[in-house]
């Protein structure tokens, strides 16, 4: 299921590897309009040569929750299957603190203003760091309000997060690929999957498709691409 304004039916090839129709929109992100931001702003702003969104938390605030993120969900948007792409670049903010990651990701499937949702997200300081149980925390895999990060990580260890190179601040390609119960997530054009997740805690649903970031990150979204299982 994928409902998007302005969209075109394109051939395609399933996850199961069967011809399919699928939909497709990109989303340029080159203005703030018709987009829904939660708990800061967003603004259109060049980054590394490429004209992208960047998101803000609420000036003045110091020290928020943890889970706190700056927002931003698309219009017209209902998916349930299929593949969504972006190029995402996320480094913690001057003067953040010293558990800062630059945390950035995307919510698939969001429902309830988002309070319920299947998330993907990097962890960029990680991906370079010299102890490895950090590298090994790179990428992750959360499903709100259940299964939060840490209740994953303390039951499943290892299982909803892994490795992959990451960089701060540098342009990072992430591809997400859903279908029924589990997601794929891939990294920078890679041929394999760097973290599988074979059970979507939400089950078979389908909703809405948010941007986000913590607080503490300084986080940009460029060339984002939706395509749909009809």
């Amino acid at each position: 299921m994928l409902t998007l304004a302005a969209c075109v039916v394109i051939p395609g090839r399933s996850l199961h590897g069967q011809q399919a129709n699928s939909t497709a929109s990109s989303f340029p992100l080159d203005s703030t309009a018709s987009l829904e931001v939660v708990n800061g702003k967003a603004e259109v702003a060049t980054y590394r040569e490429q004209r992208s969104l960047h998101l803000l938390a609420i000036p003045g605030r110091s020290d928020p929750e943890d889970n706190e993120a700056v927002t931003v969900f698309l219009p017209g948007v209902d998916f349930k299957n299929g593949t969504i792409e972006a190029d995402v670049a996320g480094s913690p903010l001057p003067g953040s603190r010293s558990d800062a990651r630059g945390f950035i990701g995307i919510d698939f499937r969001s429902q309830e203003s988002g309070t319920r949702t299947e998330s993907i997200y990097l962890r960029p300081t990680n991906g370079r760091a010299d102890d490895q149980l950090r590298r090994n925390h790179s990428v992750q895999y959360e499903s709100l309000p259940d299964f939060p990060w840490f209740r994953l990580r303390k039951e499943n260890p290892g299982v909803y997060e892994s490795y992959t190179d990451l960089n701060p601040g540098a342009w990072t390609k992430m591809k997400i690929v859903v279908s029924e119960t589990k997601a794929q997530l891939y990294v920078n054009g890679s041929d394999q999957p760097c973290l599988i997740v074979n059970d979507l805690k939400l089950g078979e649903t389908h909703g809405r498709i948010a941007l986000w970031a913590n607080w503490s990150t300084d986080a940009y979204f460029s060339n984002l691409t939706i395509r749909g299982d009809r």
